[in-house]
């Protein structure tokens, strides 16, 4: 089955690192967070990934043209035609296709570029930003036996500030309280799981994907959520960045669940 991973997006928000590079391709603990979310996937069997590239997308393309080489202990031999031996190393067992779906290219349209690499089949779909520790292969169970258009992960993000409570003065603070978790909602946190017939509802471009197709999903009855308790964490800031920064750096990474 093919996973498809939205990385073509200008990442404005992260604009301190996103002006070199693609957001997807922002490095957390050493790798680009793309790496992190294909090396979730590999760990429940699924190799096979489409990457819907844009902006910077030959950054993208170096980052894939050159990964074995880096990956490898390697010996340039100058004396005989400049011969190049690699040796032994661990290098992920995946197939990756890279597309330029177009540096202003929404998300619906990006993915109707890369349809007919999909085919006619079963594929999962993800954003190229963010990590989580989803059963994967449970949520594609969870996706066959209720026979939707698509399943989407819905995740309930920590909220980052507090509630004020004013009193008739409108001004004085009468209460205070952290927010918690259920005050927040449920949201879309991508790890989809998507039929085929996504595509008719996608008309070009400048379809966005969270618009017209997901929500004649739901109005049709075709969309599913597979709820999802665990870990989840977008990087839409540096703020962000630095949270999972910190989590892989103390050893408390949830997603990073393979064991090399």
């Amino acid at each position: 089955m093919k996973v498809v991973i939205l990385a073509g997006g200008f990442g404005t928000r992260i604009s301190e690192e996103s002006e070199f590079k693609p957001k997807p391709m922002i490095e957390v603990g050493g790798n680009p967070i793309l790496w992190h979310i294909m090396k979730s996937y590999l760990y429940y069997g699924f190799d096979d990934f489409i990457i819907c590239c844009g902006y910077k997308a030959d950054i993208i393309k170096d980052y894939f043209a050159n990964y074995f080489l880096h990956r490898s202990n390697v010996t340039f031999d100058f004396k005989n035609g400049n011969s190049i031996k690699t040796y032994t190393t661990k290098v992920e067992p995946w197939t990756v296709t890279l597309v330029d779906t177009g540096l202003s290219t929404l998300t619906g349209g990006r993915l109707k570029r890369v349809a007919s690499f999909i085919g006619n089949e079963t594929f999962m779909l993800t954003y190229g930003d963010g990590v989580c520790d989803v059963d994967i292969a449970d949520l594609l169970r969870f996706h066959k036996k209720n026979k939707k258009m698509v399943t989407l992960t819905a995740v309930m993000p920590e909220s980052r500030f507090g509630t004020l409570g004013f009193g008739n003065s409108g001004s004085i603070v009468e209460t205070f309280a952290e927010k918690k978790e259920e005050d927040a909602g449920w949201i879309n946190g991508g790890y989809m799981v998507m039929e085929p017939e996504i595509f008719n509802h996608i008309s070009g471009d400048d379809t966005v994907l969270e618009r017209e197709p997901l929500e004649y999903a739901a109005k049709t009855r075709n969309l599913i959520a597979y709820r999802h308790n665990g870990f989840w964490q977008c990087m839409d800031t540096m703020r962000d960045k630095q949270r999972i920064e910190q989590l892989i750096s103390e050893g408390n990474a949830p997603w990073m669940i393979w064991n090399d």
